[in-house]
């Protein structure tokens, strides 16, 4: 297909399915090949808007499962799986704890996160190298909840635009999970420079002080070049 032929076949797809928005075939084909999404998982998404995510994430853990959504923006759509649960609100401002509580609802018991997912992409400037900072910092806001929010053992899904500072997060990915890949889509738009963390196994909290002397440092896949950051 040509690349634009690409975008109106998975936006049109997702009017015919019912999601909100294409970036729904992006998490299908990373859980459709790393399987991380299991029945019964609970599923923080951060960056949740407009809800395609949650739409996916929801199916894949069925009843059993819960998925929070938070994001800035409203979610506005009203989600017929009694399963997602929203905060309105920034990822790096709610205490864990408020993420945590609304889980678990008024009669569930404590438990951390099993699985991760961000699609969180900044506001764009236009300016490649800022965007991609930009993307990075909100990367690393994702780790930084990982650490308080997420199970021993949990996965993680998350975006980031290619960039210089890339080997840096990896490093930091590899001292908190035992294993990652990154991951293009065959969804994501041709001009986007996109690029999906897949993590595995979440080694805790005290990870962060491990040494980089034992990890070696993964570079980004092979991909089409890029004109430009796009918007998932």
């Amino acid at each position: 297909m040509m690349p634009h032929e690409v975008q109106d076949h998975y936006f049109r797809q997702a009017k015919r399915e019912g999601y909100l928005s294409r970036a729904a075939y992006k998490l299908i084909e990373i859980d459709d090949r790393k399987r991380l999404l299991r029945h019964g998982d609970w599923v923080l998404d951060c960056g949740a808007a407009p809800g395609s995510w949650l739409q996916v994430a929801a199916k894949r853990v069925g009843a059993r499962g819960v998925i929070v959504g938070i994001d800035r923006q409203p979610i506005t759509h009203h989600f017929e799986d009694g399963n997602i649960r929203l905060i309105e609100g920034d990822l790096q401002e709610t205490p864990a704890e408020a993420l945590l509580r609304i889980a678990r609802g008024e009669m569930g018991q404590p438990r951390l996160f099993d699985v991760a997912l961000s699609d969180m992409a900044p506001m764009t400037s236009g300016d490649r190298t800022t965007d991609h900072h930009l993307s990075v910092r909100l990367c690393h806001t994702v780790l930084d909840r990982c650490a308080e929010v997420l199970r021993p053992g949990g996965h993680l899904v998350m975006k980031v635009f290619e960039g210089e500072a890339y080997p840096e997060l990896v490093a930091r990915v590899r001292r908190l999970f035992e294993t990652l890949k990154g991951f293009v889509p065959k969804a994501s738009r041709p001009q986007s420079t996109e690029i999906y963390i897949v993590a595995r196994k979440f080694r805790g909290p005290g990870a962060e002080q491990a040494t980089l002397s034992h990890f070696e440092l993964d570079q980004p896949p092979r991909r089409r070049p890029s004109r430009g950051w796009g918007d998932g």
